[in-house]
């Protein structure tokens, strides 16, 4: 059986100081260490990660492939690692207003999602004031907690309620970072076979996911810097960078022992195996000291270190963590361990340097050194080749763009990257209506807004939608809301009608819709401010209105000689079933309501009302027959026309009453009610006698009086 060699993982550790170069074979579920070299820069190409001098580095990547290759054969493909101090991490909460929306779906979800990162995305553009608003990639988020109306729910999955919130931790790393790595490659003639992140890889390797419910911080020390990753609640939960790390030790050693950078770089390597150490300072002096002597010298720089990296930790986590793993060169600085677990209140057993024998998936061939130093660059292999980071081109509305492949991507990816504003893409709603209805401010919302419109490749799509290579999306807004349309038939319920019978005669009343006063049908549309009631007949004092006969109800008003008189006895009598009732009493179905018809006021009815005299009245007997005298007392006047006591008055009139003086009856005032033919008296003689006594026509009468009028002729004896 032939056995089918692999070809071998060719990875780089491109760092401050220098680069790590290392190649991994691959066996079943293993990995081995076939050989590895490290090439130092010869001047400051780089600086806390990030690539300044392209070039520079490109020689240095060069050299250490030229080493490797010609000892293993040809190279073209390389895995590489995106330095972890330029992730940024950022916390972000997003709320959307559900109330009056349908149950929240699968798509509702990732707009609340992607509306969180795309906050901490513009949160941290706004802080790197340098960087255009998108010059970062979104490499990664995770749901921290989801909630419904301000309480924690698990999912917000067909939920309902008033505001549904979730805070996310998102990670993103600069555009620049990956642009230069890529052209340093391109230098060296390597082609990019695997992208991973540092601290990823390092985590990776070293804290399997089985273990990331422990709250464990992972220090990364190289030269430059010190890299940070903290997992916690099953998460990679924050990254981190300090810049401070082996350069600080060595500097340290040059400025006690005026030592060239070299030279004491080279000084405090040897800490590490030998415990004399002979040098030789920038004068010539030539010295022997002790391991002890050098540590004490440095131990305020060593200090410096592990306050830094406490503190950073301390920042990222708001607590101290329940372990510290330390890899990275840097680790090995002596005291370091004791000093960062003093610092955080740790046992000194919490805080370890872990060395690439620690990791599970790597082969153990004693014959190789595996020390701290090398846990990031196998890492980095090893994680390139489980976890490859990959670049694909898309483009979103006609922009081409290039997306960093960190895990599945999706279309809400694509429009992060592309900096259209997720909260935005939803249309607003439609402006409510405000009415007023029996009296009660009520509010008509809008019509909910419009999802967006997305195409990938011209077929409708979703926001979870897997994105390829070469996959065209458009996106458009979704349409706002429109103001919502009802009528009154949308508000007023249906009203029975009542059917009384109104003095014998059956009538039946339907409910009225009165908008802004009037009168309107059910399918009349309601507008913002529209004052609505609806008009029912309940109680009797409904009926008359309905009736139109609500005057016949009210007592009559008049004003006399400029005073205001209301008669309150002229109403008439309503009977509800043969009963007397009241104008607040409530009718019900097949009542019988009558009353009795109200007459007409007179003049007579009204000064009877009053108690005024009208006519003042003397009987007497003339000529033996009974005779009744009679003068008016009162005189009535409307608008300076003297009215009858037989005259209709109307409610509002103003009336004039003068009262005459009164004085006795003379014998004279009887002639008035008398029918004489005074023709026939001309030439004769007239006797007038008062109960048989002869009297005047001044004299006074009284009731009762006799009065006889003898007519004789002249001629005559008697």
């Amino acid at each position: 059986m032939t056995h089918v060699q692999n070809t071998p993982l060719f990875a780089l550790d491109i760092g401050t100081r220098s680069v790590v170069g290392l190649l991994l074979e691959q066996n079943e579920n293993q990995y081995q260490l076939i050989d590895s070299f490290v090439e130092e820069h010869n001047e400051r190409a780089m600086l806390d990660g990030q690539i300044h001098d392209v070039p520079s580095v490109a020689k240095v990547i060069l050299r250490v492939k030229t080493y490797l290759e010609e000892r293993h054969g040809h190279l073209n493909k390389v895995c590489v690692a995106a330095a972890g101090r330029s992730l940024k991490t950022r916390r972000s909460e997003f709320t959307l207003e559900i109330e009056n929306k349908p149950m929240l779906s699968r798509d509702d979800l990732l707009h609340l999602e992607l509306s969180a990162v795309q906050n901490a995305q513009f949160l941290l553009a706004n802080e790197q004031v340098e960087d255009g608003a998108f010059e970062y990639y979104c490499v990664g988020y995770s749901v921290l907690y989801y909630r419904l109306d301000g309480e924690p729910i698990g999912s917000l999955l067909d939920q309902t309620g008033k505001q549904a919130s979730v805070e996310v931790i998102a990670t993103f790393l600069p555009k620049v970072v990956v642009e230069s790595l890529l052209a340093a490659l391109s230098r060296a003639d390597l082609e990019l076979e695997a992208l991973t992140l540092e601290p990823i890889a390092a985590i990776n390797v070293l804290i399997p996911p089985s273990m990331r419910r422990l709250n464990v911080a992972l220090v990364d020390i190289g030269a430059g810097t010190s890299d940070i990753a903290i997992t916690d609640e099953n998460t990679i939960i924050a990254y981190g960078m300090v810049p401070v790390a082996g350069d600080e030790i060595t500097e340290a050693i040059s400025d006690s022992y005026l030592l060239d950078f070299p030279d004491a770089e080279k000084m405090k390597r040897q800490l590490l195996k030998e415990d004399l150490i002979t040098i030789q300072d920038i004068l010539g002096v030539e010295s022997t000291l002790e391991k002890s002597v050098i540590v004490e010298s440095i131990t305020g720089a060593v200090e410096n270190l592990a306050n830094s990296i406490s503190n950073e930790i301390m920042n990222l986590n708001g607590k101290a963590p329940q372990a510290v793993m330390l890899v990275g060169g840097g680790s090995l600085t002596p005291l370091l361990p004791q000093m960062i677990a003093n610092r955080l209140n740790l046992s000194e057993s919490r805080v370890a340097i872990r060395g690439a024998d620690a990791i599970k998936l790597l082969k153990q061939d004693h014959a190789i050194p595996l020390g701290p130093e090398l846990v990031t660059p196998i890492g980095i292999a090893i994680a390139a080749k489980e976890n490859p980071i990959e670049y694909i081109s898309v483009t979103i509305n006609d922009r081409t763009l290039r997306l960093f492949d960190i895990k599945t991507l999706t279309v809400g990816d694509g429009l992060l990257a592309a900096g259209i504003e997720i909260a935005k893409l939803y249309g607003k709603p439609g402006l409510a209506i405000m009415a007023t209805v029996q009296n009660q401010l009520i509010s008509i919302p809008g019509e909910h807004g419009h999802p967006p419109v997305l195409l990938k490749n011209n077929e409708p799509t979703t926001l979870d939608a897997p994105l390829t290579p070469g996959d065209a999306v458009i996106v458009e807004p979704g349409k706002n809301g429109a103001a919502p349309s009802v009528t009154l038939r949308d508000l007023i319920e249906d009203e029975p009608n009542l059917t009384v019978f109104v003095n014998g005669i059956k009538k039946q009343f339907a409910s009225k819709l009165i908008l802004n006063g009037k009168v309107v049908t059910k399918e009349t549309p309601v507008q913002d401010r529209d004052h609505i009631t609806v008009q029912q007949v309940i109680t009797v004092n409904d009926l008359f209105d309905a009736l139109q006969l609500h005057d016949f109800l009210v007592p009559i008003t008049l004003f006399i000689n400029d005073k205001k008189w209301i008669d309150s006895t002229w109403t008439p009598t309503i009977l509800v079933n043969n009963k007397p009732s009241r104008l607040d009493q409530k009718l019900t179905n097949l009542d019988r309501i009558d009353w009795e018809a109200k007459t007409k006021l007179t003049v007579s009815d009204l000064l009877q009302a009053k108690k005024v005299k009208v006519t003042e009245h003397l009987t007497v007997f003339f000529n033996e027959k009974p005779i009744t005298l009679e003068r008016p007392l009162v005189e009535v006047h409307r608008e300076n026309k003297r009215l009858t006591l037989e005259d209709e008055l109307q409610t509002n009139d103003c009336l004039k009453l003068t009262r005459k003086e009164t004085s006795d009856f003379i014998v004279q005032d009887l002639f008035s009610f008398v029918d004489l033919n005074i023709d026939s008296l001309t030439g004769k003689k007239l006797i007038l006698k008062k109960n048989g006594e002869d009297t005047f026509f001044s004299s006074e009468l009284y009731s009762g009086d006799k009065i006889e009028l003898i007519v004789k002729d002249v001629s005559s004896n008697a």
